[in-house]
């Protein structure tokens, strides 16, 4: 990993590793005093050139990080990632671990044998009730607001799944401003959503454009961004702070992303989205270094609280 090693973290990870070598190769963790709920990690086989990510090594990570708890989200789009990670999948594998190891589930709209709300509806209900505490990683190549995905969502909200979305301009596509998002949150208020990726995490700014929704911007963030405009607005969004996207959109103007986390504390996730051993996680640096000063009620609320509040744990 190439984080920065302080001495807390030096202890945790010598003290995991001699830990490790006395256990078998499938156990189960008692849950830990961590200080983080994880809200987007994956798990995989052959994932192109990166290494297999079991649910032990998961654990262990998550031990070394001080997370007590992560959720693992599948991935069934063909245009999610390479390889294919379904529920029933993610189910089998978090079976022996739901302590700390929180399976979601998720169903691409464009299913053609999924092609009835009652369907659909029914399905998730199967996956709830199967241990799937939400949805996503939702991922697939359709307008945000395409009438599969309402159709989805509404489902969703209907049987108590908050969504996890992923929005660039390939992936639940929208424009400047996130109209199409608002049209989400409108129709579906009693629905919970919690925004992810390029797309949404840009908007963070006012001076977003069409290019802007597949980028990193690094400048300084411009007044009138639609998250803080759609957040005011509608309680039922919320925002994932994983992945580089979400690092950036923090880090990109540190004065206003620290006041960001401050105004909207309730509804912000800690999150890495780790798929692959190794990796490295900028998040650790930045909330425990670069703003290791924000207040504890905060920092209770974002780095844990929220997930579990949301997820009913």
């Amino acid at each position: 990993m190439k984080l920065p090693i302080t001495r807390r973290r030096f202890n945790i990870i010598v003290s995991t590793a001699i830990a490790g070598l006395a256990l078998p190769q499938r156990h189960s963790f008692a849950a830990p005093d961590g200080i983080y709920f994880d809200i987007h990690t994956h798990l995989g086989q052959e994932w192109g050139n990166r290494e297999p990510l079991t649910a032990d090594g998961l654990l262990r990570w998550m031990d070394a990080m001080q997370i007590a708890q992560a959720a693992v989200l599948p991935l069934i789009s063909p245009e999610a990632w390479d390889h294919p990670l379904s529920t029933d999948y993610v189910l089998k594998e978090t079976a022996a671990h739901r302590d700390r190891l929180i399976p979601f589930c998720s169903i691409d709209p464009r299913t053609i044998n999924l092609n009835s709300y009652e369907i659909k509806r029914d399905l998730l209900k199967r996956y709830q009730d199967a241990g799937a505490k939400g949805f996503g990683e939702h991922k697939p190549g359709v307008k945000i607001d395409s009438r599969g995905n309402m159709e989805l969502f509404r489902a969703c909200a209907e049987v108590g799944l908050p969504v996890l979305f992923h929005l660039d301009n390939s992936r639940n596509t929208d424009a400047p401003g996130l109209p199409g998002l608002e049209n989400v949150l409108r129709e579906h208020p009693d629905g919970i959503f919690i925004g992810h990726a390029q797309g949404w995490w840009a908007s963070i700014s006012g001076d977003v454009d069409q290019a802007t929704l597949q980028r990193y911007p690094k400048d300084k963030v411009a007044p009138g961004g639609a998250i803080d405009r759609l957040m005011e607005t509608y309680p039922n969004i919320y925002g994932d702070l994983s992945a580089g996207s979400g690092a950036n959109s923090i880090a990109r103007d540190l004065e206003f992303g620290e006041a960001f986390i401050k105004r909207r504390a309730d509804r912000l996730l800690f999150g890495t989205d780790y798929l692959a051993p190794e990796q490295n996680v900028p998040q650790f640096e930045l909330y425990e270094n670069t703003l290791g000063h924000l207040p504890q009620d905060v920092k209770d609320k974002v780095f844990a609280g929220n997930a579990r509040r949301i997820l009913d744990l």
